[in-house]
């Protein structure tokens, strides 16, 4: 009958009483009526139909303003529910409803535009799998003390998987029991260390994001069978590059390198070669290898700790490009005309010998301020030639729209302890730019030729933002008093473009920037090729980090597949139809959950440097406003609350769509990009928080 009320109810966009889907569904008997009420509620349960206050029903699919999804809660103690092909759903604290981080839950839109805003209606799923704490003893028991302080329950350690801990112990368990009353009982999956080792910080937040450090066994008897060097019978097949100069161009620090370039100029032609790591040779389908760096999907790097997709006899060894050796690569050679035009290319398997391992800073040194470091002489006028190129390549790009948002990142610097002791802004320079650049292209290159082939693939894809979020944004620029001249009827990437051009001189701008993107969707995997909106790009793919993301080892593949083996059969496509799909949703999916650690080990390490910072008085600006305070971030972009409670003087109202808070009396205003003065007054490496009170604020408006 199941089947029956939801083709009934397929069409029908008002909820129902029982008694209506009865004589809709031509029900006579009592008997009937009772198998409709069972099966009915079965199907609520399972989250198919809707069951409303007023005991009517709905299929949840036809209830746009109803969604069901993960919630990702913010230590700051809102939420989001993350969707798949959708705007992520803001939630406020008050509007959580019990539930907790990483619960599948329904969620009922209350509010739509830049901040869609929803309220959680039930848990539908917790997840049981990997819940990271400390050890604790309560009521004479071992338990788990979760680092998420979101999550609030009783957690009990079974004694037959705790007889190895100890209190301080920081744990990965799987609840394993629901004793009622918010009270589980648990099984110790791994012990990470003690919480006052080096690096355990760091590890139980790899762990919370299912980021594992470790191995195992099957893998490891894998990788020991592959060779410390390439053989001579490996090279068979492929093009000799070992006599041309090419080198690599990496942070200092950087060990997994998956890129090498080389440039020749001729006749008003640039020929650019970029040369990747041929992962695809040593990490098989079907093999324990193959299998843990899809499960994976990405290399996750946590402040100076690296978690890498591969083990490190292939990512720092034998796949790495490290200089003077002989490497399997995968190479794609471009023509590029002085206008940025690429005239002809090639993708083909390789070997090359990496002339020179290259650091930004001193690449940086040649191209910006024309000093050459010792050992750089016989490579500066190559680099000068490159630098040329990529510049007349994000000429071109930008010419076509390319959006560039300029948010800085942060930097942590720990000490032979893991304590950090600074925090700095990481630095673009004419050497990063510079690889981003080569690096688009080939990944350009490699995208167009495969979609003109019109076969299966992987794509790098950005959607179209959404026309309300970007009215939004426009209205809080107009709020914050700036008129804009871009006309934003049809958002195209060169409107995007232009407008952030507008904004770029006013004093918010990094803010504004960093708003503007948050309006947009977030770059994903896809076998559906809509093109990259921020690249203004029409075929777009990762073709070059093999050792640090499994899209592009699949990518590799491919290649291989269609360019190499020449492999065009039904059999072979009708496979790579159903795979990739499935390939792309989970490398889309763990590369949030890298992203999603990196960001907690940020806040966190953020927290620790300014415990011994308290008391101690910085300028910064206010990033973000909400109803029970404000954000102010610094010059070094750590960032603190300002607790509405702290504000003296005014009781202060909440306005969302001016992203202030503005005083009830005397009309004080708090708004977003608002240059202020503040102390640090508590900051706890334990929650990841850091709290501030105003010393004074810089704003003329603001003394009136």
């Amino acid at each position: 009958m199941k089947e029956q009320i939801l083709n009934t109810l397929k069409d029908i966009h008002e909820a129902k009483t029982l008694i209506e889907i009865n004589d809709l569904l031509g029900l006579k008997t009592v008997t009937e009526y009772q198998e409709l009420t069972n099966n009915i509620e079965e199907l609520v349960t399972e989250n198919l139909v809707f069951k409303t206050k007023k005991d009517k029903y709905i299929l949840l699919a036809n209830c746009p303003g109803l969604k069901i999804g993960k919630i990702a809660i913010n230590k700051k103690g809102f939420g989001f529910l993350t969707l798949e092909r959708e705007d992520d759903i803001y939630i406020s604290e008050e509007n959580i409803n019990n539930a907790i981080h990483n619960d599948t839950v329904l969620v009922e839109i209350l509010k739509k535009g830049l901040k869609t805003e929803g309220k959680v209606l039930k848990v539908i799923k917790r997840d049981m799998e990997s819940l990271v704490g400390e050890v604790i003893t309560l009521n004479n028991k071992l338990a788990l003390k979760p680092d998420d302080k979101k999550i609030n329950l009783n957690i009990y350690l079974t004694e037959e998987t705790s007889k190895n801990c100890v209190e301080g112990h920081k744990v990965l368990v799987r609840l394993s029991k629901n004793l009622g009353n918010k009270t589980y009982l648990a099984d110790i999956l791994k012990i990470i260390g003690h919480k006052d080792d080096a690096g355990i910080d760091i590890l139980s937040i790899a762990y919370k994001y299912s980021i594992n450090n470790e191995f195992n066994d099957d893998v490891l008897k894998e990788v020991d069978k592959i060779p410390n060097e390439v053989k001579e019978s490996e090279l068979e097949g492929r093009k000799d590059l070992t006599n041309e100069m090419i080198f690599t161009i990496d942070g200092a620090d950087t060990k997994d390198i998956d890129d090498a370039i080389s440039l020749t100029y001729e006749d008003g032609i640039y020929t650019l070669g970029v040369h990747i790591a041929d992962v695809s040779h040593y990490v098989k389908e079907n093999t324990a290898l193959g299998d843990e760096a899809y499960t994976r999907g990405t290399s996750s790097y946590l402040a100076d700790t690296v978690i890498p997709m591969l083990p490190h006899k292939l990512s720092n060894g034998i796949c790495s490009l490290n200089e003077n050796v002989i490497r399997l690569t995968m190479s794609c050679t471009m023509d590029i005309d002085n206008t940025g035009n690429i005239k002809s290319y090639d993708i083909y398997p390789s070997y090359i010998k990496s002339n020179k391992k290259m650091t930004y800073d001193n690449v940086n040194k040649i191209l910006e301020e024309n000093i050459i470091s010792e050992g750089y002489e016989p490579y500066a006028n190559t680099l000068k030639k490159m630098h040329e190129l990529a510049k007349i390549l994000r000429k071109k790009k930008v010419g076509r729209g390319y959006i560039e948002f300029e948010i800085p990142e942060a930097k942590v610097i720990q000490d032979e302890t893991g304590r950090a002791i600074d925090i700095k802004k990481r630095t673009q320079g004419a050497g990063e730019n510079l690889i981003e650049d080569f690096m688009i292209a080939a990944n350009e290159t490699v995208a167009t030729h495969i979609s003109n082939m019109e076969l299966p693939f992987i794509y790098r894809i950005h959607a179209l933002p959404n026309a309300e979020k970007i009215e939004e944004f426009l209205n809080l620029v107009k709020a914050l008093g700036y008129k804009i001249k871009t006309n934003i009827k049809e958002i195209t990437p060169k409107t995007m473009q232009k407008l952030l051009e507008e904004l770029k001189d006013k004093p918010e701008y990094f803010i504004l920037s960093s708003l503007l993107l948050r309006s947009m969707k977030k770059a994903e995997y896809s076998k559906t090729n809509i093109g990259h909106f921020g690249l203004a790009s029409k075929d777009y793919t990762h073709f070059t980090s093999p050792i640090r993301r499994f899209p592009d080892l699949t990518v590799h593949r491919l290649l291989k597949t269609y360019l190499i083996d020449k492999d065009f059969s039904m059999s072979t496509i009708n496979y790579l139809e159903n795979s990739l799909v499935t390939i792309a949703e989970h490398s889309s999916e763990r590369e949030v959950a890298s992203i999603n650690a990196e960001r907690d080990v940020n806040d966190m390490k953020m927290a620790e440097y300014m415990e011994s910072h308290i008391g101690e008085i910085y300028d910064g600006i206010i990033s973000s406003v909400t109803n029970f305070g404000f954000f102010v971030e610094l010059d070094n972009l750590i960032e603190g609350l300002v607790h509405i409670s702290t504000l003296k003087g005014d009781y202060y109202n909440y306005v969302p769509e001016l992203l202030s808070l503005i005083g009830k009396s005397t009309k004080k205003t708090y708004r977003v990009g608002d240059k202020i003065t503040i102390k640090v007054v508590n900051a706890s490496k334990e929650s990841a928080l850091i709290d501030f009170e105003i010393v004074s604020d810089k704003n003329d408006r603001n003394q009136e």
